[in-house]
């Protein structure tokens, strides 16, 4: 299931500011710092995001044009805000939902899979802490 652009569009300007607040600290959400391809703004985007071995998968609920995504794939920096630690991402790759399901560690992979996008997920390792 993807989510209609003008949800995407409400959950931009409404939802995400006041998720901001909480995203620290639920435990499958994060905050996602990246900087526009176009305008180079920093941006922070509140997403779901489950721990891998290597990183973190992202679950993608709007489809390929989202601007974040973009943005991520253009190859800006990237700082994952998540739980109190900030960590520096790399190497994004957008894979299927599916084949990031079996990447996923091991007791998160129940809620991964109950969330209902189906489409992809954006794929990012570890660089080091951001401090």
């Amino acid at each position: 299931m993807r989510v209609p652009r003008r949800i995407a569009e409400f959950n931009k300007r409404v939802t995400n500011p006041a998720a901001r607040t909480i995203t620290p600290w639920l435990p499958s959400l994060g905050t996602l710092e990246h900087v526009g391809r176009k305008s180079g703004k920093r941006y922070r985007t509140p997403l779901l995001v489950f721990k891998t071995h290597e990183g973190y998968a992202i679950l993608i609920g709007y489809g390929p044009q989202t601007d974040w995504l973009k943005n991520v794939l253009a190859g800006g920096p990237t700082v994952l805000r998540k739980r109190g630690r900030s960590v520096v991402l790399v190497n994004p790759r957008v894979v299927s939902k599916v084949e990031a399901a079996t990447l996923v560690i091991p007791r998160s992979r129940l809620l991964y899979r109950a969330f209902p996008y189906n489409e992809a997920a954006l794929l990012m390792a570890n660089a080091s802490p951001a401090g």
